[in-house]
């Protein structure tokens, strides 16, 4: 079981390897039986699938970036609450590639120290060069955060 100081430096790890769109420092945080649910409803269950899910868009990650807005931790239940915002560009159709700011959070689970459970919510309405745009949920791979 993690403490409250070891959860704030797996998530201070997470954030840099993110930052530096670094696969194997992100992947090097999960468990090998992760389950991850993007906010299309896409799913990777294992590692593998998850970096194989991942690994087109680390190699063209056009420079995203999340900052975190919020986190929350629970010690007793191992869980975290990472509210966060990314600016990346888009990939909504008429709008890509130009710049866009998402915003959404992430329920992550811990288990033996490493994250078991990521579960990513995304809001509906996002800013794409400078406007408010709905977006139309598409279900596709786990190929975004």
């Amino acid at each position: 079981m993690l403490s409250r100081e070891e959860i704030k430096a797996v998530l201070k790890k997470w954030i840099q390897a993110w930052d530096e769109h670094d696969l194997n420092g992100v992947m090097d945080l999960f468990h090998e039986d992760v389950l991850f649910e993007n906010w299309t409803g896409g799913k990777a269950r294992g590692q593998k699938a998850l970096r194989q899910a991942w690994e087109p868009w680390f190699k063209n990650h056009g420079g995203f970036r999340f900052r975190a807005e919020d986190l929350f931790i629970d010690e007793a239940e191992q869980k975290v609450l990472y509210q966060w915002q990314l600016d990346w560009p888009s990939n909504e159709k008429g709008f890509e590639g130009k710049p866009e700011r998402r915003r959404g959070l992430d329920v992550i689970h811990f288990r033996g120290g490493k994250i078991i459970g990521k579960f990513t919510y995304s809001k509906t309405t996002v800013e794409i060069d400078g406007k408010r745009v709905k977006l139309i949920a598409e279900r596709d791979s786990c190929g975004s955060s």
